[in-house]
């Protein structure tokens, strides 16, 4: 197994249970000391979980917490990538689309080069980056400007401005936590005011958002989650929060390792 791979896996056992000893993932990856010390160093660089004796535990989340682009790009990898090619299938030809900024709507930006004649508006520094490197002369990008965050978002008056002048036919957006109560939510005051306006600009609301992010409640609330016209999610989603979320939503769209399963739209 690929160093990479493993230390995903060791992420995901550690947020599943709070916590993980090093002689117990010895005997799950079957593999040295010395090897799980070092992947648990790794991800405790990135800031992914904290060393303990004996082992590691998770981050304690406060509704504070901002985490940087790439400590992020490290947290389910594999969900956000499902989530990405679900999301890529309701974008169509000839359209102008937003993407906000974060990891998941990075990886949308890589599926949709190919998509003829579209136009994207973004406040990622990371997805114009990813999109200007297709050089296609039918694929137009307009980055708002702004004031750069930890997550590589462009944000404040200047990307509000920008936004409040421009309509696109839908918005993909990025979120850090989602709850019943507190909706769709952000750590950060400036991108919350940010992607408001992304969400006024658009026709259509699309969230991405893998199962780590429910009951995730951060600092600042972008709207509620009836706003959201789609939320697509992973498998690892809970039937409760599911079900609260086709409740809430106007549809909800389930990625897995397979095809992209629709659980119906909410009750009207």
């Amino acid at each position: 197994m690929l160093a990479r791979r493993r230390q995903e896996l060791i992420l995901n056992e550690v947020l599943r249970s709070g916590g993980v000893r090093v002689s117990d993932l010895c005997e799950m990856f079957q593999v040295s000391d010395m090897t799980i010390r070092r992947d648990l160093d790794t991800l405790a660089a990135a800031g992914l979980l904290e060393k303990v004796h004996g082992g590691a535990t998770a981050v304690e989340h406060r509704a504070t917490d901002e985490p940087g682009f790439e400590a992020k790009s490290h947290r389910q990898q594999g969900e956000k990538r499902s989530i990405a090619k679900a999301a890529a299938l309701l974008v169509q030809p000839g359209t102008a689309i937003g993407l906000t900024a974060g990891t998941t709507t990075w990886q949308l930006a890589e599926l949709i080069v190919g998509v003829p004649d579209l136009v994207v508006v973004t406040n990622s520094i990371r997805v114009a980056e990813t999109l200007h490197a297709a050089q296609r002369p039918d694929l137009t990008v307009v980055l708002t400007g702004g004031v750069r965050t930890p997550s590589d978002a462009l944000v404040g008056p200047v990307a509000v401005t920008a936004l409040r002048s421009l309509h696109v036919d839908q918005v993909f957006m990025g979120v850090h936590g989602m709850s019943e109560r507190a909706g769709f939510t952000t750590p950060n005051l400036t991108e919350a005011e940010t992607n408001r306006a992304f969400v006024e600009s658009a026709q259509r609301l699309v969230v991405l958002a893998d199962h780590t992010k429910w009951a995730l409640r951060a600092l600042s609330t972008i709207t509620a989650l009836a706003e959201a016209d789609v939320v697509v999610t992973d498998d690892g989603m809970t039937p409760d929060a599911r079900e609260t979320l086709r409740q809430c939503v106007g549809e909800l769209v389930v990625a897995s390792s397979g095809r992209p399963r629709a659980l119906g739209r909410r009750p009207r």
